[in-house]
C-alpha cells in the first residue's frame, strides 16, 4: 500500500499537482466513517509518479507503468462508493460519487486494497472531480 514515503496531504498542496475526488453529499457520512474525506482523498501526478490516496488506502506506481486511461460512469452507487474490489478482474475502485470516474490501467498490476501487497490490481478507477483533466495529465506524462 505504501512505498515508505510520507503520502500525507500537507506537503502536496499545489493545486496543479493534486486532483481532488468529487464527493457526493449522500455518501459523505459513510465515507467519513472509514476516514475518506476531502483532505485524505486525492490523486497526485508528479516527479514521474502516480499516487492515489483514499483515506487509509494508497496506490502508487511510476507513470511509466500506466498503459492507458478511460473516463467511465455513471455507476450504480452500491458498486462505486468506497474502496471496492471487482471480483471479475481484481480491478480497484476508489469511489466518492456514482457520476463518473477515470479508469487507469497498468502494465504491471499494483497493490492497493489490502496491506500486505499480495493482492495486485490491473487497474484503478478514481472518481476525481475532473476525470478528463486527470486523463490529460496522465497522457502528457506518459
Amino acid at each position: 500500500m505504501s512505498s515508505g514515503r510520507d503520502h500525507g496531504f500537507a506537503s502536496w498542496r499545489t493545486t496543479d499537482q493534486v486532483h481532488r475526488f468529487a464527493f457526493d453529499a449522500r455518501f459523505r457520512l459513510p465515507l467519513r466513517a472509514v476516514a475518506v474525506v476531502p483532505e485524505t482523498a486525492w490523486v497526485r501526478v508528479a516527479d514521474g509518479e502516480f499516487l492515489a490516496r483514499f483515506g487509509p488506502w494508497v496506490v502508487v506506481t511510476p507513470v511509466s507503468n500506466i498503459s492507458g486511461t478511460r473516463v467511465t460512469g455513471p455507476f450504480s452507487p452500491w458498486r462505486a462508493i468506497g474502496a471496492r474490489l471487482s471480483l471479475s478482474d481484481r480491478g480497484l475502485t476508489l469511489g466518492t460519487t456514482a457520476a463518473a470516474g477515470l479508469c487507469v490501467r497498468f502494465h504491471e498490476p499494483v497493490p492497493g486494497l489490502e496491506p500486505t501487497g499480495l493482492l495486485r490490481h490491473p487497474e484503478v478507477t478514481v472518481t476525481v472531480a475532473e476525470p478528463g483533466a486527470l486523463a490529460g495529465v496522465l497522457g502528457h506524462h506518459a
